[in-house]
């Protein structure tokens, strides 16, 4: 093929699951398993690191981390299913073991008209990094707006979601699902009753009593070969359900995000390749006395400059109109990361990457070193170079 990236393909970089883009032959029953850990430390005290490193499968202390060990079983169930689950086990900062049953749905494979359901619980489609796995992010740690708006794990939940893959000459791709909005995962939304949003303490909303009480999420991507060496993903979200701050209070979220690919015509194993990323995300948060307002984004770009080597920089902002700089959730911050990393196989590979960061709450800004070992054997072991 001359093209590098052609339609199929660029639904599959969005992570349209491919019995979705093209049919083909049963697949047998497929086990995987990763680990990632990490080891580095920082300018700051351990329970600074671990609120900058909010996310739920970043580096959060001074030391080691085994950030997750994730195992992922899926295959073709018959002409019209498949499934998936993943089941990740981590350490917490006081040496304890966490399991969590991060997805576990079906898609189906037949039907008509460019349709498919995937039911289960399973990652929103919401933007292009929440529903990514650890193991194929581009950096050690997980952008912080994502981090703040969707949660330390993500943005999970049970639910259902229809996908409709429009008939037009380019990829086009329209989603919409309704999902559970309470528990740990749902942040933004009911969450946990006693949990704190910006000094509103929440209340049990919990128990999805009328269609009200679902968190709803939309998403339309598309994707393009903007030449024979470029292609694009361009994609916008959105989310609205209730909070748990007041008795009918509610939230919407809004993102819009950004993938350019460069690859030439000539390359070894895909490389050398450029890769630019940008995401940019706001929240409206219905509370009794107001709405708070807060967002943010990152842009990242990875250049495969060898074959198996890649570097990587990428700069964050988030911000909210509270006016408690105190908060660590909701105040000014900024990070900027540097990496570089190399792949020894499609199956492990080693990272060093360095943040700076600066958070409204902090005195001074707080540098870190981060050093990150993968490996993985079976399904998801080979990474797309």
């Amino acid at each position: 093929m001359k093209k590098i990236l052609g339609v199929a393909a660029v639904g599959l970089l969005a992570g349209v699951p491919a019995a979705h883009a093209q049919s083909g032959a049963a697949l047998p029953f497929e086990l995987g398993l990763i680990g990632i850990f990490a080891a580095g430390g920082s300018s700051a005290d351990d329970e600074t690191v671990a609120a900058l490193q909010g996310g739920g499968h970043d580096p959060n202390r001074n030391g080691f981390t085994v950030q997750a060990l994730e195992l992922t079983a899926a295959g073709t169930v018959d002409p019209y299913f498949e499934f998936q689950t993943n089941i990740v086990l981590r350490t917490d900062t006081a040496g304890g073991t966490e399991v969590e049953l991060e997805e576990a749905f079906l898609a189906s494979r037949a039907l008509p008209a460019g349709l498919q359901v995937k039911a289960g619980q399973y990652y929103t489609e919401f933007g292009r990094h929440n529903n990514q796995h650890a193991h194929v992010w581009g950096f050690v740690d997980q952008p912080l707006i994502l981090t703040r708006l969707l949660g330390p794990d993500g943005l999970r939940a049970p639910g259902a979601r229809l996908a409709w893959l429009a008939p037009l000459p380019w990829y086009s791709e329209v989603y919409f699902g309704g999902q559970n909005a309470d528990g740990e995962n749902a942040v933004s939304f009911l969450w946990e009753p006693g949990e704190s949003v910006a000094g509103h303490t929440l209340m049990d909303r919990s128990g999805a009593r009328r269609l009200g009480d679902l968190l709803w999420s939309a998403r339309w991507l598309n994707g393009f070969d903007l030449s024979d060496t470029v292609s694009a993903n361009l994609g916008v979200s959105a989310l609205a359900g209730p909070n748990a701050s007041g008795p009918d209070t509610n939230t919407r979220l809004y993102g819009a995000d950004l993938y350019v690919k460069w690859k030439p015509l000539a390359h070894q194993r895909g490389f050398p390749f450029l890769a630019w990323q940008t995401e940019i995300l706001r929240r409206d948060y219905d509370t009794p006395d107001g709405s708070l307002r807060d967002g943010g984004g990152y842009s990242q770009l990875l250049w495969g400059f060898a074959p198996g080597w890649l570097a990587g920089a990428r700069a964050e902002y988030a911000d909210s109109d509270s006016p408690d700089p105190s908060d660590a959730l909701r105040d000014r911050r900024t990070r900027y990361a540097l990496n570089l990393t190399h792949h020894f196989s499609e199956y492990s590979k080693l990272r060093l990457q360095w943040n700076r960061d600066r958070a409204e709450h902090l005195a001074e800004r707080v540098n870190s070193i981060w050093l990150q070992y993968e490996i993985g054997i079976g399904r998801h072991a080979a990474h797309v170079f």
